[in-house]
């Protein structure tokens, strides 16, 4: 029995210890900041409306991701460069597709996107009254 446990853990070691020994030490993040105080704003509010691709939960503003850390880095060049918020927007749908908005909005094709939590709601409610109903007229 100690000879089966000894051979896992000689087996386990050799499997970890070569996938260690290659990870990546984490990407440190140059924390860019504008010194004018609007400018900083202005920035900050852009990246707060674009979603981060990769954690999809999250804006641009407040992801740690590569991703995020690039359209940081992208949105601040094109504020530098004197292009306007709307510029720097349609420049990134261009690129992203709608997706990358944190706030898509209603199209043709993503109506049912924004309808799908009432229309949800809507069934649960239906159901919940039919069960309430069918409860109600077996006690009668």
């Amino acid at each position: 029995m100690k000879i089966v446990l000894a051979f896992l853990l000689v087996l386990i070691s050799a499997l970890v210890l070569p996938a260690t020994s290659r990870a990546q030490p984490p990407r440190t993040f140059v924390v860019e900041t504008f010194s004018d105080p609007a400018m900083e704003a202005r920035a900050r509010n852009l990246q707060r409306q674009f979603r981060c691709l990769v954690c999809q939960g999250e804006s641009v503003d407040e992801s740690n991701s590569d991703f995020s850390a690039d359209i940081r880095h992208l949105v601040r060049q094109q504020i530098v460069q004197g292009k306007s918020d709307r510029e720097i927007g349609d420049f990134l749908v261009a690129r992203y597709g709608d997706f990358i908005l944190m706030k898509p909005p209603v199209q043709s094709d993503t109506w049912l996107l924004w309808l799908a939590p009432f229309l949800v709601l809507g069934v649960a409610g239906c159901v919940a009254w039919i069960t309430v109903k069918r409860a109600a007229s077996r006690e009668a």
